[in-house]
């Protein structure tokens, strides 16, 4: 990568779980470098939702690499997500049928809720997880599956976070990491989003804020996708050996599953 910036440039790791992320300084210039990013980050620098893609360029071996301007910023603490200019980028996101129509060119197909569940599945058998809640939620996801259908999918982050948000110091909010995006029912980002980060009762607000109304279809939606992204984390901490806070995932998954809204 050195060779290829030029020895007048210094490179130091920009962290992320890849390390395919660097910090490249040359002087007063910064810039931020990434290899194989996201294919789509040209859409997503033009609407305003990455920090602005400055070149791309192929390597010989078939890397791409891309440079993007440097922004002075912070990740978003927890409960700044609960705010209204969250909610407006998500939407802008979701509604984006410039990001949509380039994710489908690429020939990706949606994410279906079957389809989900038969990857969550195969999962547990692999790794053979000892956890009789999980087993049990994974019972109560197949006898439910049918109650979420959604037909208008859209390109979905995945991965809300509050450490994937990021605020500029000229105030402008930003999304970014993208390499796990997919086309799905927006619920796959509401759901994270809404049950870790704003509390019940101001839910009717934000999604009005967003742009939809909260009602009992997009609480089931919600609520199957949460149940499955629990199980999903608890998996991948199994899987990879991964440190998380275990009984966090639990409870929540407990209490997500004692809802009401659909089949017991």
């Amino acid at each position: 990568m050195i060779h290829f910036m030029g020895e007048e440039w210094e490179l130091l790791p920009a962290g992320g779980a890849t390390g395919e992320a660097y910090i490249a300084q040359q002087g007063d210039q910064k810039i931020f470098i990434k290899r194989n990013s996201s294919p789509f980050l040209a859409v997503l620098s033009a609407e305003g939702i990455v920090p602005k893609l400055l070149w791309t360029k192929r390597l010989e071996n078939g890397d791409v690499i891309t440079a993007q301007r440097w922004v002075n910023s912070r990740e978003l603490k927890s409960p700044e997500m609960k705010e209204d200019r969250v909610a407006r980028l998500l939407s802008k996101i979701h509604r984006s049928k410039e990001l949509l129509y380039m994710f489908k060119r690429m020939g990706n197909h949606s994410l279906l809720p079957t389809e989900f569940f038969k990857t969550l599945k195969d999962k547990a058998l692999k790794c053979n997880l000892n956890n009789d809640l999980v087993h049990s939620s994974l019972n109560w996801l197949e006898k439910n599956v049918i109650e979420i259908d959604q037909m208008d999918h859209v390109v979905c982050h995945s991965d809300v976070n509050h450490n994937n948000w990021i605020l500029s110091g000229d105030d402008s909010l930003y999304l970014i990491d993208w390499d796990g995006a997919i086309v799905a029912d927006p619920a796959l980002d509401l759901a994270p989003l809404l049950y870790l980060y704003v509390p019940r009762n101001e839910w009717d607000r934000w999604l009005s804020e967003y742009g939809l109304t909260l009602t009992q279809g997009l609480k089931n939606r919600m609520r199957w996708y949460m149940i499955a992204q629990c199980i999903d984390t608890l998996l991948w901490s199994k899987q990879k050996s991964e440190s998380i806070d275990s009984e966090k995932w639990e409870v929540l998954l407990c209490n997500v599953l004692r809802d009401t809204e659909l089949h017991s």
